[in-house]
């Protein structure tokens, strides 16, 4: 499966990097840094070609020998970078949109969690 997963902001710096194992941490962390490159291009070609922007998944986007990475963008820009070990041949793209779904759906659970608590504060302090 995934080697490493990351949550990328929309100004591109991350809120989430995890990998295993963790010897290789910063070679992924690389990795999921050069991939936001490739992300970055799509949208720009995208937004001038005037393309429907509602696919999510940005696909295969930095394959190297040892790994391939996969993205995916959100509809507020926030990007999910996935590591996945290219020994893996079973691994079939409608498996990895499924796991960016979740991950979105996961992240989504998350910040309204934190909408919630963050409203609920502001409704003590006024």
């Amino acid at each position: 499966m995934a080697v490493c997963i990351a949550v990328i902001a929309k100004e591109n710096y991350p809120f989430y990097i995890r990998s295993t194992p963790t010897e290789n941490e910063l070679k992924f962390h690389y990795m999921v840094h050069t991939s936001l490159d490739v992300v970055d291009e799509k949208i720009s070609a995208m937004a001038k070609a005037l393309v429907d922007q509602r696919e999510l998944y940005q696909d295969l986007l930095y394959p190297t020998e040892d790994c391939k990475v996969y993205g995916y963008l959100t509809n507020s820009k926030v990007k999910f970078a996935m590591v996945v070990d290219s020994s893996n041949t079973a691994l079939r793209d409608n498996e990895i949109r499924s796991m960016f779904r979740k991950l979105h759906n996961s992240y989504t659970d998350v910040s309204r969690a934190f909408d919630n608590m963050v409203t609920s504060i502001m409704i003590q302090v006024c």
